[in-house]
């Protein structure tokens, strides 16, 4: 496949030609087969200028099998960058001295003609796509720059402004699919770009990538930019980074940005179409030219990379445009009529767009051949993904693989994480993913223990361990009652998880100064950007009964949120500065630089969970798919700000100005972005018909009626006017734009209303209520009551695993069966 795509029209400037695979053919006797050498023969064939990779081993070794089928698939794909591969025997009648030392025949060489250029541990080189990736990265180390920092992008970005463009890429990890891909490319066009990769998570989410758990390539428009002081312009690449993708890619900005045509739009071709995108035209006249054109490049650089835009000029067609249409959409698809459009907002005809446009997946494994299910009719949005996904191989190197016999020894030895999953469940599978990227952040900075376990394969360590449903993560910690992970499924809350339970909670904090650095975030400020609200419970040292269910509360809370308790003799000194009565809680919100205090008088370890939840959330959120239900859960209707990328501060103002004055305390003021959270737009469209301009303010009542309000477009989103709005609101004097339809969120097939079925099983197999805030050793205890009665004791089938179901809070039960029943969003 990388011949095929080398050989495209677009590779004019592949550097080393078809005459490094002719000479190859001199000492190669099969194309695409290892070439087995003696030393001597073997640096005798080396040519000047040619590259070569060499792996030297004993003959027959045992040890290299795994290796060598790997090298010997990465042969073929060598060759096509006119790079030869070859298995050195050493013989004992030949002296080499990369025949020497044990650790010596654990490497593989690369050489440019009789010189040596770079050796691999083989471990680094774990399959083709390793050996690939690494030996072009090896070749192309003077036209890709690897860079670990801002500093380091912005020098190259300044050096080459009015100059070339930059092609910035991060990846995983190096030797990964991705990487190849990158490097692929650079092959071929690293005399006409500059590449650039990183590895650093830090560096990709400095310049404002949101999505930082796959890889991401950016195309970096610096040529254009005359201008030390500006910022090149940045196109994402939103395909998955392969060598087909990356090239199409890149052909489509080499394409011009704006085309000014003046024929049939049935007629027109550019390499757009070529490339399987459609075509939009702005329909223009002379009276507009100018604002037509601004507007024409404005949709353009929206566009780049999905569409190609053209300015189609009325005047001098002779073919018939309708009067009322200003677009005009062509499919990529042959034979298919172009669509006249009236679309008077640039979001309306990105909208179009993204939402008419089919790319087909070209599949680069044309050796597969397996037929698997049609991914467009999935009905399960995660087995969709697993499937889509499914050659995507992960670094499992970076995790501990535990069976029944390794468990007990591992676990008990170190401070160990636990993977409790199904290789079966598309669910685990997905969380997998996100499981090895945690282990990807976490490489060589936390002493915990990465590991996982197959309960399809070990269902009897999985039933011992309590684990009754799929996925599932426990904390492990010698001398302490494991921790389970209740949180999203996704890297970013459960490295929050992991690091947050570096330290035990509550913290026992032991003086005055201690506390005061403990609110001001500076005890363990490391920890502050997983959690910004740091509680402190005050108590006196008589108040054993309040101390016990705070400590509860607080090793309930771990992972989540900071906890500590100052019981000392001065705690009156705090609670006096604080104004609060003891017992009490302080919680100290960093981000703000403020400081609350709640009182605790005859409250219970499930009461100050249930305090401590509510005040995580944000007074004035962003809403998105993972934050939804936490404040779902509250009942009340929502006050949303709908935008298309960041917020204007004045409205943010206005609606916090109001939350503090207690105006909207029957309400849920929040905003969502539709760049990040594009399911927005859908909702909006449920909402509106047309789509209005944004931003857009409306008040959903989805708990008891489903009217949609609508905020006066013609109205300042301002404190005056909003309370003014929600006032006639509460008299009945508003009319709602739109009521929606009461109705249960069910599955597209009864073989998938999973929820029923473990709801079902649960019933049938549960012998005991969990209750709130129960600790794990209490359910322990319990399972180790019952296993000692012989009688009780039996081994659950894994299709028992399959199903059962665990609630392990309430109001995560109670928040579910509101999605379930409520109205739609």
């Amino acid at each position: 496949m990388q011949l095929q795509v080398m050989m495209s029209s677009g590779f004019s400037v592949f550097r080393v030609g078809i005459s490094f695979i002719i000479m190859c053919s001199f000492y190669m006797p099969t194309v695409g087969s290892l070439l087995e050498l003696s030393p001597q023969k073997y640096f005798s064939t080396l040519q000047p200028g040619k590259a070569s990779l060499a792996y030297f081993c004993q003959a027959d070794s045992p040890r290299t099998s795994v290796f060598l089928e790997e090298l010997n698939e990465a042969v073929r794909p060598l060759q096509d960058y006119g790079i030869s591969v070859a298995k050195v025997n050493c013989v004992k009648e030949e002296i080499s001295r990369y025949c020497g030392k044990e650790k010596d025949l654990m490497k593989a060489y690369l050489f440019k003609g009789n010189i040596l250029l770079r050796e691999f541990p083989t471990d680094t080189l774990f399959d083709v796509n390793a050996i690939v990736a690494h030996v072009l990265f090896a070749l192309l180390f003077n036209e890709v720059k690897y860079i670990t920092n801002l500093e380091d992008l912005q020098n190259i970005e300044n050096a080459l402004k009015g100059n070339a463009n930059i092609i910035f890429s991060y990846v995983r990890a190096i030797g990964i699919p991705e990487h190849r891909a990158v490097m692929e490319a650079a092959f071929v066009y690293g005399t006409t770009y500059q590449f650039v990769l990183t590895t650093e998570i830090a560096l990709l989410e400095s310049i404002g990538s949101e999505d930082v758990e796959y890889a991401h390539l950016y195309f970096f428009h610096c040529k254009l930019v005359l201008d030390l002081t500006q910022q090149c312009r940045r196109t994402l690449m939103e395909q998955p980074l392969t060598t087909l993708n990356i090239h199409l890619f890149i052909k489509t900005m080499k394409a011009p940005l704006l085309t000014e045509v003046a024929e049939d739009p049935q007629q027109v071709s550019t390499v757009h179409l070529q490339l399987g995108l459609p075509l939009v035209f702005i329909v223009s006249q002379q009276a507009t030219y100018e604002a037509d054109r601004r507007t024409a490049e404005w949709v353009a650089w929206r566009l780049l990379g999905k569409a190609g835009v053209l300015l189609l000029l009325r005047d001098s067609l002779e073919v018939n445009i309708p009067q009322h249409a200003n677009v005009v959409f062509k499919r990529a698809e042959k034979g298919v009529p172009v669509e006249f459009l009236v679309l008077h907002d640039v979001d309306l005809i990105i909208s179009h767009v993204e939402h008419n446009t089919h790319i087909e997946e070209i599949q680069e494994d044309e050796d597969d051949d397996m037929e698997g299910p049609d991914i467009d009719v999935q009905d399960d949005e995660v087995a969709e993904t697993v499937f889509r996904d499914r050659k995507r191989k992960l670094p499992l190197e970076l995790t501990v693989e535990l069976t029944e016999e390794t468990f007990n020894a591992t676990v008990m030895a170190s401070d160990s994480i636990v993977l409790f999953y199904a290789g079966w469940q598309a669910v685990s599978m997905a969380f997998l993913q996100s499981y090895v990227d945690v282990a990807v952040k976490l490489k060589g900075t936390s002493t915990m223990l990465l590991t996982r376990i197959n309960c399809a394969d070990w269902s009897d360590v999985c039933t011992k361990q309590n684990v009754t449903e799929f996925p599932i993560v426990k904390m492990y910690k010698k001398g302490e009652n494991p921790v389970s992970y209740a949180g999203m499924l996704g890297t970013k809350d459960l490295l929050k998880f992991i690091q947050l339970n570096r330290i035990s909670y509550p913290v026992n904090i032991t003086s005055i100064q201690e506390a005061e650095e403990y609110l001001s975030g500076e005890l363990y400020k490391d920890l502050i950007s997983y959690s910004s609200v740091s509680v402190l419970g005050l108590f006196s040292p008589t108040m054993t009964t309040a101390k016990e269910d705070f400590s509860e509360a607080g090793n309930y809370l771990k992972g989540y949120v900071i906890t500590g308790i100052y019981s000392e003799e001065d705690v009156l000194l705090l609670s006096n500065k604080y104004a609060a009565s003891l017992p009490a809680l302080l919680l100290a919100r960093h981000t703000e630089g403020k400081i609350e205090s709640i009182p605790l008088a005859n409250t219970r370890a499930e009461d100050i969970v249930q305090i401590v939840t509510d005040a995580l959330l944000e007074m004035f959120p962003e809403i998105t798919v993972e934050n939804l239900p936490s404040y779902f859960r509250l009942q009340k209707p929502l006050l949303i700000l709908f935008s298309d990328g960041s917020i204007n501060p004045q409205y943010k103002k206005a609606i916090l100005t109001l939350v503090k004055q207690k105006y909207l305390d029957s309400l849920t003021p929040c905003w969502l972005n539709l760049k990040k959270t594009p399911v927005g737009r859908q909702i909006l469209r449920a909402y509106f018909d047309p789509l209005p301009p944004l931003p857009v303010l409306v008040l959903v009542n989805l708990h008891s009626g489903g009217q949609v309000f609508a905020f006066p477009s013609d109205q300042a989103i301002i404190e005056e006017n909003l309370v003014l709005w929600l006032k006639k609101l509460e008299a009945g004097l508003e009319n709602h734009i739109t009521i929606l339809p009461a109705q249960e969120w069910k599955p597209p097939l009864p073989a998938y209303d999973f929820l029923s079925m473990m709801d079902a099983a649960t019933s049938q197999h549960s012998t005991r209520k969990i209750p709130k805030c129960m600790k794990e050793t209490d359910v322990q205890e319990n399972d180790k009551e019952q296993h000692e009665d012989k009688s009780a004791v039996r081994k659950e089938p894994i299709e028992t695993l399959r199903i059962k179901h665990w609630n392990r809070s309430n109001w995560f039960k109670e928040a579910e069966k509101s999605f379930r029943h409520d109205k739609e969003l």
